[in-house]
């Protein structure tokens, strides 16, 4: 690979960058916070593209008034693992990658991690928290916060070995990479069909039943639901919740 196909692989990989970061296509990648930095990393590699490309002229310019037949009796090339450099690009341009879901879920034990603190909650009537939240206040605190309270929580499918159906949200620290879930099982009026992947928002009230988690034994709250319907899966199918 010489220079300039070099600069033209940076060059489309920092496009490929900046298209994902000004569309939701960065959040199968990355949590949402990271957005500036896709975008800064599209547009260093789209400014070392072009810095390549006019160095590159400059020094052909310089060695043609040198030696004008040594320039062209010895060209230069770059190492041939420079090639691997696209590997990345046909990664962004051919390969969107699903949202992990219900086949990860039922794999990898529940992330879930104690909460800090238990912010009071405002008084909507169903009241809507995210997976995380309501599955940290269910198991540690007790429900104290939750209840005479409708939930409402939204999450996709996953069955469990036994059959039993849990809400799930894949939790983030930074990256795809790095996701696990946090489950909350249901119990009550649950649909007789349950399709895994399927995106619900459910509604219902907290129950003191919970579970241990059949991979790593760590604790699973239950959901008594009263009213579930199918959504489309959110543009940021990711919770980063747990641990901001």
């Amino acid at each position: 690979m010489n220079r300039q196909a070099q600069s033209a692989v940076l060059f489309l990989l920092g496009a490929s960058l900046l298209h994902a970061g000004s569309t939701d296509l960065y959040l199968r990648y990355v949590k949402q916070g990271l957005r500036p930095l896709v975008l800064a990393s599209g547009a260093v590699l789209i400014a070392a593209a072009v810095a390549t490309v006019w160095y590159e002229r400059k020094r052909a310019r310089r060695q043609k008034q040198t030696d004008h037949q040594d320039s062209h009796a010895h060209p230069h090339h770059e190492p041939r693992i420079s090639w691997l450099l696209v590997l990345p690009l046909f990664a962004l341009i051919l390969v969107a990658p699903p949202a992990l879901g219900s086949y990860s879920a039922t794999r990898t034990g529940t992330a879930l991690q104690e909460p800090l603190a238990y912010p009071a909650l405002p008084a909507a009537d169903p009241l809507p928290l995210s997976v995380v939240d309501y599955a940290g206040r269910a198991a540690y605190d007790h429900g104290r916060t939750l209840r005479d309270r409708r939930i409402q929580l939204t999450g996709f499918l996953a069955l469990d070995r036994d059959g039993t159906p849990y809400l799930v949200r894949m939790a983030l620290n930074c990256c795809a990479a790095d996701a696990q879930p946090v489950k909350v099982a249901l119990t009550g009026d649950v649909p007789p069909v349950l399709q895994p992947d399927t995106w619900l928002r459910i509604t219902g009230t907290y129950t003191p039943r919970r579970a241990k988690d059949p991979v790593n034994g760590g604790p699973i709250p239950f959901i008594e639901v009263t009213e579930a319907k199918p959504v489309a899966a959110p543009k940021d199918p990711y919770d980063e919740s747990w641990n901001n």
